[in-house]
């Protein structure tokens, strides 16, 4: 797949840095409506000190946060398309629904972050979004968030 946003991009959307950003590129992004990114957490993370000392695994909260970052370069880059989104900027989470850990996701995996918009009214907009590893769902959850 071509890389549609690579991550010096991804950085003009989301106020996100390092070691906090959680999202290498995004492969796919059909705007207000769906997003498909990658992030690749390699080995020296630092969270994989302590999650989990010889056996380490990606957090769970980690994982969320990968897709609600996901979630919000969808809703940033809609905005920088749209003419009459010009005073909008960005998007603050309000809340996290529905999430669940399926399977486990170990450093240097190519995880593939799905994005979709369920709602979007007024200045409130609900989010589905899942984790893949190898085809295999590994996370998911709901979002709501407000923008900026």
């Amino acid at each position: 797949m071509n890389i549609l946003m690579d991550k010096e991009e991804i950085k003009g959307y989301i106020p996100h840095r390092e070691p906090f950003l959680f999202v290498d590129k995004v492969l796919e992004f059909d705007p207000y409506s769906r997003i498909l990114a990658v992030k690749t957490f390699r080995a020296e993370e630092e969270f994989f000190k302590g999650h989990f000392p010889g056996h380490p695994v990606v957090p769970g909260v980690i994982l969320v946060e990968a897709l609600a970052q996901a979630a919000a370069v969808l809703i940033s880059a809609s905005f920088a398309q749209d003419e009459k989104a010009d005073n909008l900027e960005g998007c603050y989470l309000m809340g996290v629904d529905k999430a669940k850990f399926r399977k486990v996701v170990n450093p240097e995996d190519e995880i593939q972050l799905q994005a979709e918009v369920l709602k979007f009214r007024s200045k409130i907009i609900t989010f589905k979004a899942s984790a893949y590893v190898g085809g295999s769902k590994a996370a998911e959850a709901e979002f709501m968030a407000t923008f900026y």
